[in-house]
């Protein structure tokens, strides 16, 4: 019998787990960019965008509560994980997407979709500091360094065709986002090792979805937007993403060593890109594309030697492999 386990930690489980994760996440900028144009939510409706951002996020956990009904998990609070909860949801739903949101709606989908490929580079670097096997080496500050001259590549050229700044608000914001998605993986992992991960993500969906909500809702109104069918499915849309791609990766995270898993967050990025080009038909200019390829490159390389031996290291302890 195939456990959880043993399928997060067996190579091909960490593929398809990180891979559906990775193509889901993706699929996220231009379902909000589009929903941003259903429901006339403008560029500077900031608390529209929160309040949006609130009603998916509530129906997430929702989503994943009514999951752990279905397969009678324990749905009752557990005393003392507000403590784990209660980070995991500012971190993960409140911080990083008052910044995705707000950011998505300054930038394209695209730019947007780069820009989460720093994600990897963030949590790399704060796991230096949080656990003592994923220390820093010459590898991974070589992978950094390419990753991150990617990012130096959008922005020169953004400088050089519109005269500005190197980065725009829209671009620091969504770096910011993905350093507090960086910093909430890692908090996430911890609290695996006590909690389920449907009872971590459920409610810290929950919670982060309500407290957005009532940020937004007291400018806003709670009930601004006017729902059609089409708006509606987008809604549903990107609350199954944040439902079952959170649950995926955070399995991955919590069966497997950071450094060993975080490559296959180049595919954010990658999916990301094409979804948003396809989908949203935005152009792909050359300084995109190279800081894509920079920034894959780069999370590729951090952890070029470190998942090959994980790799071989779950084959043999799972005999899956054979």
């Amino acid at each position: 019998m195939i456990t959880a386990e043993r399928f997060y930690r067996h190579p091909l489980g960490i593929l398809a787990a990180s891979g559906l994760a990775t193509l889901l996440w993706g699929s996220s900028y231009p379902f909000i960019k589009w929903s941003y144009s259903s429901l006339d939510i403008g560029r500077t409706d900031t608390f529209e965008q929160l309040l949006f951002a609130g009603y998916r996020f509530t129906l997430a956990g929702l989503l994943i509560l009514l999951f752990m009904l279905a397969r009678r998990e324990r749905l009752a609070y557990q005393p003392g994980s507000l403590r784990i909860l209660a980070p995991i949801a500012l971190f993960q739903t409140v911080l990083q997407y008052i910044c995705f949101y707000a950011g998505m709606a300054l930038s394209s989908g695209v730019i947007g979709a780069v820009i989460a490929g720093t994600i990897s580079f963030f949590q790399i670097a704060l796991a230096h500091f949080v656990y003592r096997d994923d220390r820093l080496n010459g590898t991974k500050a070589a992978g950094l360094l390419i990753g991150f001259s990617g990012l130096a590549v959008l922005g020169f050229s953004n400088a050089a065709h519109t005269g500005g700044p190197i980065f725009s608000v829209g671009e620091i914001l969504l770096m910011a986002s993905s350093f507090f998605s960086a910093a909430a993986n890692l908090i996430s992992r911890r609290g695996a090792s006590a909690y389920s991960v449907t009872y971590l993500n459920g409610y810290q969906m929950l919670l982060g979805g309500v407290a957005l909500m009532l940020i937004s809702g007291w400018k806003s109104g709670f009930a601004p937007f006017a729902f059609d069918g089409k708006s509606s499915l987008m809604l549903l849309h990107l609350a199954l993403v944040s439902a079952v791609a959170f649950m995926l990766w955070n399995n991955v995270m919590k069966y497997n060593a950071v450094g060993s898993v975080s490559m296959y967050l180049f595919l954010i990025p990658v999916f990301g890109v094409l979804q948003s080009a396809l989908l949203l038909g935005e152009q792909l200019h050359l300084s995109v594309l190279a800081a894509l390829l920079l920034v894959s490159l780069g999370i590729v390389v951090v952890n070029r030697k470190k998942s090959s031996a994980a790799f071989k290291q779950t084959s043999e302890s799972t005999g899956l492999a054979k």
